[in-house]
């Protein structure tokens, strides 16, 4: 288990919400707790609700609930299910990946600016007309196999090398 967690960089912490240590991975600024997840989250539905000139009112109703019910997910005071994360994503049009992007980047990279790369990267493959996809897709296995490869060829080399001294 001690390995595991050191590949994943798992690091014991305690957040307030849960009675137990857990091990997260830290993000760019430390380990977020639970609640600063949630406020992220959050703000992200607010601004998406509003940048489709919305309001609650308006919203809530497309969702099933009413207004106060749902301004309990944009004041982070209900925990949202990944079920009412997608209807969301319905409604709003927005990618599952922006939200969980704007709780915690560090899972797109180990840097803030590979984060915003990959993220990137993904939204603008997103947006391509599915043939495209399709043959960028073909060409991103062949980079990867090419790339395995390079890595696998110089790790052997690195073994002989090693071998001879």
């Amino acid at each position: 288990m001690d390995a595991y967690k050191n590949k994943m960089e798992l690091v014991e912490t305690i957040d307030p919400e849960i009675d137990k240590p857990v091990f997260r991975r830290p993000g760019f600024e430390g380990i977020k707790t639970f609640g600063e997840i949630d406020e992220r989250i959050a703000q992200f539905i607010r601004k998406a609700r509003k940048d489709k000139d919305l309001t609650r009112a308006e919203l809530a109703p497309l969702l099933g609930l009413s207004m106060q019910v749902y301004g309990r997910y944009e004041r982070a005071f209900s925990k949202m299910h990944v079920t009412r994360m997608i209807h969301l994503c319905e409604i709003l049009g927005f990618m599952p990946m922006e939200m969980l992007f704007s709780a915690a980047p560090h899972l797109w990279g180990r840097t803030p600016e590979e984060a915003r790369d990959t993220m990137e990267l993904a939204q603008q493959v997103v947006s391509l007309p599915h043939g495209t996809k399709r043959d960028l897709l073909a060409l991103v296995k062949k980079m990867v196999a090419l790339e395995r490869a390079a890595d696998g060829a110089a790790a052997e080399t690195q073994k002989g090398e090693e071998r001879r001294s």
